[in-house]
């Protein structure tokens, strides 16, 4: 068999068994990127992670439950079982990915795009949430 060419694959006829969940052009993927995707099990009521930012795009999935998540720039949200996330990465600020739901745990799974030589994630302080304020969407319930 080694003088055959490979023969093309037809995509079309898994169409049947694939479903596309997610389709987004991020607006830079770093150039030498690594990647990482974590799971998340939050237990009810879980704040997430505290407001911090991506060197690169990050793209998610929420395996059960429902994630409360909020980039800068956008309204909060609730992504529930079997809908999609995704925030460019860069200077945005990721304020929330905590569970959404008081009484049942939540689970996702996230894959990261790293710049070399960066950290996947940098907490954002006190000082820079303030000074940026004015960028963050209203929140629900927010005086």
């Amino acid at each position: 068999m080694s003088g055959e060419s490979p023969q093309p694959f037809d995509l079309n006829s898994l169409q049947e068994f694939l479903t596309t969940l997610q389709d987004v052009k991020p607006p830079f993927i770093p150039e030498g990127a690594s990647a990482m995707t974590l799971l998340a099990e939050w237990p009810p009521g879980h704040p997430g992670l505290p407001p911090h930012r991506h060197s690169g795009p990050a793209f998610g999935y929420v395996i059960d439950g429902a994630v409360r998540f909020e980039i800068e720039g956008e309204p909060e949200r609730v992504v529930r079982t079997g809908e999609t996330f995704w925030e460019p990465g860069g200077d945005v600020i990721h304020y929330q990915d905590g569970n959404a739901q008081s009484d049942a745990p939540t689970k996702f799974v996230v894959t990261m795009l790293c710049e070399p030589g960066q950290p996947m994630l940098t907490l954002v302080g006190e000082e820079e949430l303030k000074k940026r304020a004015h960028q963050r969407a209203p929140r629900p319930g927010a005086a």
